[in-house]
């Protein structure tokens, strides 16, 4: 059985911030980002699929 739920809608003036993988990697293909105590890795596969790990 599969469940599909309707996303949230945003009002049409919402606006979420966007940041280019590339910026955020400065044109390599690795990032760390920080959330409270914990860093996280942004990688860019050659693929360019992005992978988030702890």
């Amino acid at each position: 059985m599969t469940f599909h739920s309707t996303p949230p809608k945003l009002p049409a003036t919402a606006q979420l911030p966007t940041y280019s993988a590339h910026d955020l990697t400065e044109g390599g293909g690795l990032a760390r980002i920080v959330l409270g105590d914990q860093i996280y890795t942004l990688r860019i596969t050659r693929a360019g699929k992005l992978i988030l790990t702890k």
